[in-house]
């Protein structure tokens, strides 16, 4: 009997990296499912859908901590291979879509956090943290350090990266017509890249982590990487580009680590946040639609580039996007990068004089 009650304690869900198996092989599912279907980014998306419907069931997966970082670096590493000398020499032209940028950082986040304050009926604090259009941890620790609700605003911000990153391709494939199907339209297969790419990949994704701690970066582990590979692409001294299995793989990653976010909450809880940020989404979707179009008429950028700048998605999953689609990895990473150090820097200064004033 000793014996018996010794081995029920042995369960997937005592052990983290079993769960996280389990993890994988329901995001694998999915997004052989979506591949099959024809449907966009279908890696990340089936992934991120197939764990995300699993949470709430309370299957017995998880996304341990440790699993992500090498996967944040190596995708740092990607989204540095976009910043080639001819991109560096148009940085200038992005002055329009940086100012725009300000602007729909200021409207959508007014816009969401009164309708988390007047709909959702959330307390001030985590009413104004969760509809800031910022990065899920800088706004969970200033919105509890500020009296906020750090689960809700932790999950309103992970609803909102799943909600934008599941419609924003569909969005982009109904306006542009482009298509986003199971294989990327760059790079070349793993088995036909040459070894000294591996090398670079590697040496780069070592150097900017260390880069990123040394300079104490925020999201140290995506940004470091990428300043060193940005540094030695738009230098010229490499022109490596990511093996199509890597890309498919930091899909399958990121896609399941999404979804697990809600691992351990309560189904109920979980409908109604994600009930709560459809329509937070929905408005998010319609100013970053706006002015997308607006600001395309006075930049040298199209609807759609902009539509991935703007987005408030994940830095990583929106430069995936734009990766598929073949637009200008450096300028929808450039504008996520400045969104989160707006909203990072502004959000608690701004709060704190709406708080005087009020």
């Amino acid at each position: 009997m000793a014996l018996k009650g010794w081995l029920r304690t042995f369960t997937p869900a005592s052990f983290p990296y079993v769960r996280f198996i389990a993890a994988l092989l329901v995001g694998a599912a999915g997004g052989w499912i979506f591949a099959r279907a024809g449907l966009p980014l279908p890696w990340m998306l089936g992934s991120m859908t197939a764990c995300t419907l699993a949470s709430l069931v309370r299957a017995p997966i998880a996304a341990p901590g440790t699993v992500r970082p090498p996967m944040t670096m190596i995708i740092g590493v990607m989204l540095g291979t976009g910043f080639t000398p001819q991109i560096i020499e148009s940085v200038g032209h992005w002055i329009p879509t940086v100012l725009g940028l300000a602007g729909f950082i200021a409207v959508s986040g007014a816009a969401c956090v009164t309708y988390f304050r007047r709909v959702a009926g959330f307390d001030r604090p985590t009413a104004y943290f969760a509809g800031m259009p910022g990065g899920l941890v800088e706004m969970v620790i200033a919105g509890e350090d500020k009296g906020g609700d750090a689960r809700t605003i932790a999950l309103v911000h992970s609803a909102r990266v799943l909600l934008v990153v599941l419609t924003l391709p569909f969005l982009v494939r109904l306006i542009s017509g482009a298509p986003l199907g199971a294989r990327p339209q760059f790079g070349v297969s793993v088995f036909e890249t040459p070894w000294r790419d591996e090398i670079w990949l590697l040496g780069t994704a070592l150097a900017g982590a260390l880069l990123g701690h040394i300079l104490r970066l925020p999201a140290r582990l995506l940004l470091g990487p990428m300043l060193v590979s940005a540094a030695v692409h738009a230098l010229g001294w490499t022109r490596f580009a990511p093996a199509i299995e890597v890309v498919n793989v930091a899909q399958l990653v990121l896609g399941t680590s999404i979804g697990c976010r809600f691992a351990g909450t309560a189904p109920r809880e979980i409908i109604r946040i994600l009930a709560l940020s459809l329509g937070s989404t929905a408005i998010l979707l319609t100013i970053t639609a706006v002015f997308a179009a607006g600001v395309s008429h006075v930049s040298s950028y199209g609807q759609v580039p902009l539509l991935l700048a703007y987005s408030p998605g994940g830095l990583a999953e929106m430069s995936l996007v734009a990766l598929s689609l073949g637009i200008e990895v450096a300028f929808v990473a450039a504008h996520h990068i400045v969104r989160v150090f707006i909203v990072m820097l502004g959000a608690a200064p701004v709060f704190a004089l709406l708080r005087r004033g009020k």
